[in-house]
């Protein structure tokens, strides 16, 4: 019976599939922004967000739990720094995937992983746009 097993196979054993999500993941946490196929950018956005939430988190065992994916004592720095703070007052919904079109060799469904930008600029944009407006009028 196949009772209980979530996510997809992506046709690799499960520690080929955890040893990949782990390089990816530690891959979009440094360059913010990751290449792939659809289905491998869908399953990598649970781990990507769940991440982020360790680090926001902050304590030592949700350090330690980003550790033991991540791996790169650098980059889980940076997830509990810069990145927490970009997320700091938001509640889920830190990634997007936007679909590129397919891929040259075998015709495969390709995405870009990425991280949300600041809420700042947004902010900003808005603030600017009501002064012209009442500057209009």
């Amino acid at each position: 019976m196949y009772h209980g097993k979530t996510g997809r196979k992506l046709g690799r054993t499960s520690s080929h599939k955890e040893a990949m999500f782990r390089n990816m993941v530690t891959s979009v946490i440094k360059y913010e922004s990751i290449r792939t196929t659809d289905c491998k950018a869908k399953e990598l956005r649970k781990l990507a967000e769940r991440m982020i939430t360790l680090g926001k988190r902050g304590d030592l065992h949700a350090r330690r739990q980003a550790l033991a994916v991540v791996r790169d004592k650098t980059l889980v720095s940076k997830l509990f720094g810069e990145l927490t703070e970009r997320y700091r007052n938001r509640e889920g919904g830190y990634t997007r995937i936007v679909k590129m079109g397919f891929r040259f060799g075998d015709n495969a469904p390709v995405s870009i992983l990425e991280f949300i930008p600041e809420e700042k600029k947004k902010e900003k944009a808005k603030t600017k746009a009501k002064v012209k407006t009442k500057t209009a009028e």
